[in-house]
């Protein structure tokens, strides 16, 4: 099973989540094999990060509520709150297999949050989507949103790629691909 898990930073926990980071990363390196995306975001236009998405395969909701958890940076307080959503990936790869590579570009993650009637479900002639997938319940019989990362010329381009009036809000947030350097 994919899940989607968002962690948004608490204000000022820049020096701590510093501190943190090889404990994150070690955290992160036992899931190596499971991770389909990984990386923080950013306050717009700065070099202060605002959170961190993971995209992950795990074997069940247990497990993706153990990995978001039990993270380092979470346990030390540097997050606010968590979002972890089962998740599906409609491209079928991880952001390793992107054809754009690592680096170029604006990179951007995208979460729409619906109710209703699913919507953007089959994106098509997207070639600058790194992930994108269904937000659903934890049963994964409803949907409720959508999240993706992407590269786009700039954070309207990278909204635009939802209908926007089909969900109650989109969050765009500056994204890069994380991992060790």
């Amino acid at each position: 099973m994919e899940f989607f898990c968002y962690h948004r930073d608490r204000a000022d926990s820049g020096a701590l989540r510093d501190e943190l980071l090889e404990a994150h990363w070690s955290y992160m390196d036992g899931y190596e094999k499971e991770l389909i995306a990984r990386g923080p975001t950013f306050v717009s236009g700065t070099e202060t990060a605002s959170g961190s998405v993971h995209i992950v395969d795990l074997p069940d909701t247990a497990a993706a509520r153990a990995f978001a958890f039990d993270e380092p940076n979470y346990q030390a307080g540097v997050y606010r709150d968590v979002m972890v959503r089962r998740w599906r990936n409609v491209l079928g790869r991880t952001m390793w297999e992107f054809p754009g590579g690592r680096e170029g570009g604006n990179r951007y993650l995208v979460i729409g949050l619906g109710s209703g009637e699913p919507a953007d479900l089959a994106p098509s002639g997207l070639d600058e989507l790194i992930a994108y997938g269904p937000l659903l319940s934890d049963d994964g019989a409803t949907w409720v949103g959508t999240a993706l990362l992407i590269r786009a010329a700039d954070p309207d381009a990278a909204g635009a790629v939802l209908t926007r009036e089909r969900y109650a809000d989109v969050e765009v947030h500056e994204w890069e691909p994380g991992g060790r350097r």
